[in-house]
């Protein structure tokens, strides 16, 4: 086996760029590897390439050259419903603008992926009421998102992407609302982690050259 396909997360030589007027480059020969139980902040300036490096670990998106593995298996080659298969099985997106379905209240926007995977409709609402109290959320489940702030929007979202136990949870620009619920974010995932579904190692930080920061996280849980 390959070192990149011991690792939950690789990219070989990623190089991302964009078409139009201008060519522009997002990524250029990137690559990194992250096994399992580390948390990864990927730290850099807007418009640094974080956003797009999540996309394609995600799946979203497709490489111009290089590779992309995720829990060893070449992203490269799959079709667009295996794409999704692994999208669905293995990977929690938080994004930066959540996401959520303007027609769900909060309890089935975060049932919503149990439901695609067939969970019975009792298991889904207990899951879902679970991780909205996790979040401090147990008044806002009957709430739809613009009746939520923004902040509370992204704890829906980041209650959504664990609803599955995913192997890997990919966080965009996390830290940037909800400033009023920094300490309780924190015991949230402090909580996460002494559960056994969830990261052991601490995180280390890959720095993107520039000036202001802004994050996005890797997640990658232990087996077990």
């Amino acid at each position: 086996m390959s070192v990149a396909a011991a690792h939950m997360i690789a990219l070989e030589h990623v190089t991302k760029q964009f078409a139009g007027k201008r060519r522009v480059t997002a990524l250029d020969d990137v690559s990194v590897a992250i096994p399992r139980g580390e948390m990864v902040a990927i730290m850099g300036p807007s418009g640094s390439g974080k956003s797009t490096l999540l996309n394609l670990v995600g799946g979203l998106d497709r490489p111009t050259a290089g590779n992309v593995r995720v829990d060893g298996e070449a992203l490269a080659g799959l079709t667009d419903d295996n794409l999704t298969r692994v999208r669905r099985d293995k990977i929690g997106f938080i994004f930066q603008f959540f996401n959520l379905l303007p027609t769900l209240t909060s309890l089935e926007n975060v049932g919503l992926p149990l439901h695609l995977r067939g969970w019975p409709r009792k298991k889904v609402e207990e899951r879902a009421r679970e991780l909205l109290t996790l979040v401090q959320l147990e008044a806002r489940m009957d709430h739809l998102p613009d009746e939520l702030s923004g902040g509370e929007r992204q704890r829906v979202a980041i209650a959504r992407a664990l609803s599955v136990y995913p192997p890997i949870l990919l966080a965009d620009e996390p830290t940037e609302v909800d400033r009023r619920h920094r300490h309780p974010r924190h015991e949230r995932r402090r909580k996460l982690r002494a559960d056994d579904r969830s990261p052991r190692r601490p995180h280390r930080r890959r720095r993107a050259p520039g000036g202001d920061e802004s994050h996005a996280w890797c997640t990658c849980r232990s087996s077990g």
